[in-house]
């Protein structure tokens, strides 16, 4: 991992119907993520944020995919500024805006390995799967389909992003923490490939055997592995101000071991933290978290 961070905000609410997660960076940012990182011994310059359209701008386009061209534009701008801090030898950590905005951060990844011939694997700390398409979301709401996307289902304008599809293939990914699928969207998950880890496998094997298991089949084979954190990951009694809460999520301390495993494989390639709603939140405690939550990932320990 480079010594190097660059942050990256990314202030879009296009993929969501509820609104305010656009202001999730800015909150990240006033929970003192660039002072608390230095506090690590690391290098941190802000990059600011890449350019998004607001939804006030704008027709949302297909009832299937609401907002589609506009957050593929977004994603295009982000994947070339991810790409350019891998080239450049940073480490990207990115902040949501919703979690559409994987598709851009992945294909970053996915395109700096992909001219070394290299694959990359990807973990997905979040409540849903995001392994909708335009066919199958009840929604039209693309944050629920940035999975499928990645993994090379869906509309062209993400799936082709980076030059390479999959950017992802389905054996590299793992996604940890999931507990609300949509139907249609769990014949898909079932039959994809991917490793899932649901609640009950977190409540029945404990979150060390089950992150150490995401990470073995992340990890295999890969050049090394994007982590993308969907804030609703954690139970929203720890995390309240996200974009779409549910009940029964992982605990604070599940949270920080899920994230000190991944930072002892040594292995993360970039990081995004998604869907902190501030309108929703109470004090910025989920940003203030969130904050934690990226330390910890990126090697921060008790002792």
């Amino acid at each position: 991992m480079a010594e190097k961070i660059r942050i990256i905000g990314v202030p879009m609410d296009l993929g969501a119907s509820r609104r305010g997660v656009d202001m999730g960076p800015s909150a990240l940012r006033v929970a003192g993520l660039q002072p608390r990182l230095k506090q690590l011994g690391r290098q941190v310059e802000d990059l600011g944020n890449v350019p998004v359209r607001q939804p006030e701008e704008q027709p949302y386009g297909e009832k299937k995919a609401r907002y589609l061209g506009e957050i593929a534009e977004t994603c295009k701008g982000l994947a070339e500024t991810v790409k350019k801090a891998l080239d450049d030898d940073l480490f990207p950590l990115v902040l949501g805006g919703d979690h559409s905005i994987a598709v851009g951060t992945v294909a970053g990844a996915a395109s700096h390995f992909q001219k070394e011939s290299k694959r990359i694997g990807l973990i997905w700390l979040d409540a849903h799967g995001d392994m909708n398409t335009p066919e199958t979301s009840p929604s039209g709401n693309v944050h629920g389909m940035p999975l499928a996307a990645i993994m090379g289902s869906g509309p062209a304008e993400l799936t082709q992003l980076a030059g390479v599809v999959p950017m992802v293939e389905p054996r590299s990914v793992s996604l940890v923490g999931i507990r609300e699928l949509d139907a249609k969207e769990r014949r898909f998950v079932k039959e994809s490939g991917v490793h899932v880890f649901t609640m009950r496998d977190i409540d029945e094997r404990g979150m060390r055997e089950v992150m150490s298991e995401a990470l073995r089949f992340a990890g295999d084979d890969t050049a090394g592995v994007a982590v993308s954190l969907d804030m609703d990951f954690v139970d929203p009694s720890d995390a309240p101000g996200v974009g779409t809460p549910v009940r029964g999520g992982v605990t604070y301390r599940e949270a920080h071991l899920a994230l000190e495993m991944i930072a002892d494989t040594r292995s993360m390639v970039s990081f995004e933290l998604v869907e902190v709603n501030p309108v929703i939140d109470v004090h910025n405690n989920t940003a203030t978290l969130g904050v934690e939550l990226v330390l910890s990932g990126l090697g921060k320990k008790i002792l």
